[in-house]
């Protein structure tokens, strides 16, 4: 299933980013790059959605897509040469 989520990359002093979200505050995740900490929110994501359904709470309902047939409107970081 897909889901859209706000997500906050806070660089860190050592290296790499931290992520997090302000809509889901369980779900942190790092990485020694964007592209990997980007990478992680999957595994992250779908380890909050576990603890969710085990708790027997909902996702907050701005995190569902109300179809996979519209578009999809998101930001992200790409890097370029």
């Amino acid at each position: 299933m897909n889901y859209k989520l706000p997500l906050v990359l806070t660089p860190q002093a050592e290296g790499g980013y931290t992520v997090t979200s302000p809509l889901l505050p369980e779900l942190v995740t790092e990485g020694d790059s964007v592209a990997e900490a980007l990478s992680n929110v999957k595994d992250a994501l779908a380890a909050v959605v576990e603890l969710y359904e085990d708790l027997g709470r909902p996702l907050p309902r701005s995190t569902w897509l109300p179809s996979s047939q519209e578009p999809i409107w998101f930001e992200t970081v790409v890097s370029a040469p």
